[in-house]
């Protein structure tokens, strides 16, 4: 007997706030429903990815009900008294849906406007002033990490899951910042737990701009090679 095939993912519809949501966190949709389900994001934004989804559920029903009408209509079926009674059931339906999608539309724009406030009044946000191996580090942090403490050397270094070692010197500069905090609770040998703080979760979800090109030095008179000097 064949095996069933796998259903296809659901796919995200796309919702009239998408580009809106997009700007505010500097992140498309499709990376901040992955941050989400990482676990990534502070509770502004995780609120925010909850009422889209939700949105999105109902712009399938929209969308569903919309089709379905569109066949009823389309000659498939005769025209006739059921005809009409399942063309209004299905109209009378497709308002329930919209009148689901604009509520709930309304709930992703409250929990929008908050972030919105928060970026206008920080400007550029944290994250752009946040060197880039930092950002790595918060990133690779996110995914799981244990400070340990070598048998024979006792060196510190953070593990993280993916593998990656992360200096000492620099976790105590995020431990510090308040971005990322231990649980003392295990002893070092078997490794502490290493997790983002609120603090961490909020900066990382940040929008991060990109840095501008750095300028050429000013070449100074006389400096060989001459821009301008011709080839003999």
């Amino acid at each position: 007997m064949p095996a069933t095939p796998a259903p296809a993912p659901a796919k995200k519809a796309l919702t009239a706030l998408d580009h809106r949501i997009e700007l505010a966190v500097g992140h498309s949709i499709d990376q901040l429903w992955q941050h989400r389900d990482r676990d990534l994001l502070d509770e502004p934004r995780s609120r925010l990815v909850d009422a889209h989804r939700t949105l999105v559920q109902a712009e399938h029903g929209v969308t569903f009900y919309r089709v379905q009408l569109q066949r009823l209509a389309s000659g498939e079926f005769a025209v006739d008294q059921a005809l009409f009674s399942r063309i209004n059931r299905t109209v009378a339906t497709l308002e329930e849906a919209a009148a689901t999608r604009d509520e709930r539309e309304q709930q992703v724009v409250a929990a929008l406007e908050p972030i919105e406030a928060a970026v206008r009044s920080s400007g550029t946000g944290p994250a752009a002033e946040l060197p880039a191996s930092d950002h790595a580090a918060l990133l690779a942090v996110a995914q799981g990490a244990k400070l340990r403490e070598h048998l024979l050397t006792q060196r510190l270094s953070v593990v993280t899951a993916s593998g990656t070692r992360l200096a000492y010197s620099q976790f105590q500069r995020l431990e510090a910042a308040g971005l990322v905090v231990r649980d003392d609770a295990h002893p070092l040998h078997a490794g502490q737990p290493v997790t983002l703080t609120d603090d961490g979760r909020a900066l990382l979800a940040s929008p991060r701009l990109p840095r501008p090109p750095a300028a050429s030095p000013e070449r100074r008179p006389g400096a060989w090679p001459a821009s301008s000097a011709r080839r003999r």
